[in-house]
């Protein structure tokens, strides 16, 4: 009986988990289920396509310098763990998705490990942005870049590393079911009662910085306003942190688990109150108008003032080329101002209106209404495949 094409998913986040979910999904779909077999380490949504991670990753859930270099003895544990699951697995092909930090190490490691391994990675770094010489870095590291922004592959492309542009898995999240009515039932709202989003992240350093002010900021609101629905759909990551700090808030909040019912709350939304990420563009795309709020360390940020060349963090500004969902980052977040900014979008039916179709049409400069991405990666990995590993 013919060996399965073994291929090794490398996600340390919620976005990352979902990216290689899908990819495994779409590889199934192609190959047949026998054809493949997976390995690696992921979180919950690759878990329910049969990748059993041997640990948590949100341990490796890191941003910021000084955090990183708190983190990293239990980090080069995981990378330890990871290169063991490669050794004992042989798999035919290793992707490491997005994850710069610990995939960078990982891709290096691998590569001393078993030279013969074709490495793929799976989201850029942001040389567009900042730092471009990792688009250098990266070429000597990997063998093929999967690109989910269409401004990367020109740095990669003189950087000599073969890349291919998939598209942007988060532009292609259905909403079509989504039922908002299905949300308000599940927490007994009446129709009419508006709905604030809350989403403090999907890493454990940004429920520490970020969710305080987000829960200053909802008190605020909910003294002027009782009726208000607080909604804080939780990263699977992150939920048990999240629901033990929404216990302790003095005003009642629903937590969301349920992957369908997020989906519900995001189109039942009147505003959302967002950690700048992935959740942005899925927001936008199911038409709620958001405040996006972060926070970092202090000397991430002064290095990053110092190196990023966009004005603004979120995806759909940069594309936009203005601050269509408002930013209020660092220093400038703070309850009062980002109570401010909600409270005006409750109170202005066409200010919601308004920016919810600029943030639509933001969507259309990103890339929305290209083919399935996680198809175009799994089409993109099979040829890679095909010329790498020739019959």
């Amino acid at each position: 009986m013919t060996r399965p094409l073994t291929v090794m998913l490398v996600a340390a986040e919620a976005s990352g988990d979902a990216l290689g979910a899908g990819l495994a999904r779409a590889l199934k779909a192609r190959l047949g289920d026998h054809a493949v077999r997976f390995v690696g380490v992921g979180g919950a949504k690759m878990a329910a396509e049969g990748i059993q991670s041997p640990f948590d990753i949100a341990q490796l859930s890191i941003i910021g310098i000084l955090e990183s270099v708190k983190a990293y003895p239990r980090a080069m544990a995981r990378l330890k763990d990871t290169l063991a699951l490669a050794d004992r697995e042989k798999p035919d092909v290793a992707v490491l998705i997005d994850s710069w930090g610990f995939n960078i190490r990982l891709a290096h490691a691998l590569r001393r490990q078993n030279p013969a391994l074709p490495l793929v990675k799976y989201v850029a770094p942001q040389v567009w942005a900042y730092r471009p010489g990792r688009a250098r870095g990266l070429a000597k590291a990997v063998d093929l870049l999967l690109s989910i922004q269409p401004m990367d592959k020109p740095f990669f492309d003189r950087a000599g590393l073969d890349s291919v542009f998939v598209g942007n898995s988060a532009l292609a999240k259905d909403f079509s079911r989504a039922d908002p009515a299905r949300l308000r039932t599940a927490i007994g709202l009446s129709p009419d009662d508006p709905v604030l989003l809350v989403l403090p992240g999907s890493r454990p350093s940004e429920i520490e910085r970020v969710m305080p002010v987000f829960e200053d900021a909802v008190r605020r609101l909910k003294d002027a306003r009782p009726n208000l629905a607080v909604v804080v759909p939780a990263a699977s990551t992150v939920a048990e942190s999240v629901k033990a700090q929404v216990a302790g808030w003095p005003f009642r909040a629903h937590v969301i688990e349920d992957e369908a019912l997020k989906d519900d709350a995001m189109v039942a939304g009147t505003v959302a109150l967002a950690c700048s990420g992935t959740v942005t563009t899925e927001l936008a795309l199911a038409g709620c108008p958001m405040v996006v709020g972060y926070r970092t360390g202090a000397v991430t940020y002064g290095l990053l003032k110092l190196l990023f060349k966009p004005r603004w963090v979120t995806l759909l500004n940069i594309a936009a080329g203005k601050a269509v969902a408002p930013e209020y980052l660092q220093d400038a977040l703070t309850g009062e101002a980002l109570a401010k900014a909600v409270a005006v979008r409750l109170d202005n039916p066409a200010l919601r209106r308004d920016q919810a179709a600029e943030q639509s049409a933001a969507l259309d400069r990103m890339g929305r209404g290209m083919p399935d991405p996680s198809e175009a990666a799994a089409d993109a990995l099979i040829a890679f495949l095909a010329r790498a590993r020739p019959a």
